[in-house]
């Protein structure tokens, strides 16, 4: 079998790393990829994840929850291996200080790799995974940096801390960053899809952003009117209950018919404080939510009859959409959308899919 999945509770970074090598064992994986909850050392645990797998390439996270296949996990390892018959070939870079770090010369290990710049790579033939510092609040700069440099589909994950939000890592090659990305390259062996799903619909109610602090990712003021009193307005209710609707109602960045979620934070006296940034003069779509679980049903079917199939999947979601899940007593039917394909994710401090999203869940599917 082409691909394993494994998961482990223990604590200690060597006996994790042992168990993970002993459930891998049937292939020998090109690309190994962890996703870690709970309290441990993440420098040991990217050290003792590279010794167990020598010979492939060892890149993971933080998380804020983990899933393996249909189950939903916290404080755990997830872990997945990736073999010759799914992935022709990878590299992978890390890009330190990623708030200020020209991203050029950090993915010029990328270009050595492949032989070729970023921006000849042909789309149809490789995919990037990146996982983000979820701290960083650097993921828009990021995205937009990396759309300048290729056309090839990039998507992934905002590592996580349980929800600390003290500080949360990436790790390759046996080493963990904090403040850092880490894209990983791919030339998958298989067709594959990149899918983006978001369970919301676009109501007939627009704010425009007309004062913010972009960088903090505050909103100060939507239609020229304090932002939390109009954001209360055109949903109808009383201020001071607008914290209760934004898991609901939050809102959208409107491509077309199709939108990318910008979900709010919380109050800041008449300030919103987002999950991403929304640049002043943005016209942001008031959405309501819908069924999660059909949605996501429905994308993941979408994209199994295109590629006839499913070998493999690796899944980013939204820390807020699992805590709409399970808030909803929705695990068990959620989960039951992965049974049967080989699944490992993370629920994650944002998204990326074209830029940085929240509420959603992103996607890799292999063929």
């Amino acid at each position: 079998m082409p691909v394993r999945t494994a998961h482990a509770t223990v604590s200690g970074a060597d006996e994790v790393a042992r168990l993970m090598r002993e459930a891998l064992a049937p292939i020998e994986p090109v690309v190994v990829l962890y996703f870690a909850g709970g309290d441990r050392d993440p420098r040991a645990l990217a050290e003792a994840m590279q010794r167990a797998f020598p010979g492939a390439l060892v890149v993971g996270c933080t998380t804020a929850g983990e899933r393996e296949g249909a189950a939903w996990r916290k404080g755990s390892v997830v872990a997945m291996g990736l073999g010759a018959e799914v992935v022709r070939d990878a590299a992978v870079a890390v890009i330190e200080d990623v708030g200020g770090r020209d991203v050029k010369d950090a993915l010029a290990p990328l270009e050595a790799h492949f032989g070729r710049p970023l921006a000849s790579l042909d789309p149809s033939q490789h995919v990037g995974l990146l996982l983000v510092d979820g701290l960083s609040m650097a993921e828009e700069r990021l995205m937009d940096r990396l759309g300048d440099l290729t056309d090839i589909p990039i998507l992934g994950g905002s590592a996580g801390d349980d929800l600390a939000f003290t500080a949360t890592w990436v790790a390759k090659d046996g080493m963990a960053f904090t403040n850092a990305a880490v894209l990983l390259l791919l030339e998958p062996a298989v067709p594959f899809r990149a899918l983006k799903t978001q369970s919301f619909r676009p109501l007939d109610r627009t704010l425009r952003v007309t004062a913010c602090d972009e960088a903090g990712r505050v909103v100060h003021a939507f239609d020229g009117k304090p932002a939390a009193s109009r954001y209360a307005e055109v949903l109808g209710i009383p201020t001071d209950e607008l914290t209760g609707h934004f898991q609901r109602h939050p809102l959208g960045l409107m491509v077309g018919d199709e939108p990318f979620v910008r979900s709010p934070q919380q109050l800041r006296g008449e300030s919103v404080v987002f999950y991403c940034n929304v640049p002043e003069g943005t016209v942001l779509t008031v959405l309501e939510a819908t069924d999660i679980v059909e949605d996501t049903r429905s994308a993941l079917a979408r994209a199994r009859d295109e590629l006839g199939g499913a070998s493999a999947l690796i899944d980013f979601d939204c820390v807020l959409r699992t805590k709409e899940i399970e808030s909803r007593g929705l695990l068990e039917p959620y989960g039951a959308l992965f049974a049967g394909i080989p699944t490992v994710g993370f629920s994650t401090y944002g998204e990326q899919f074209v830029g940085h999203v929240n509420q959603t869940a992103t996607m890799l599917l292999f063929g």
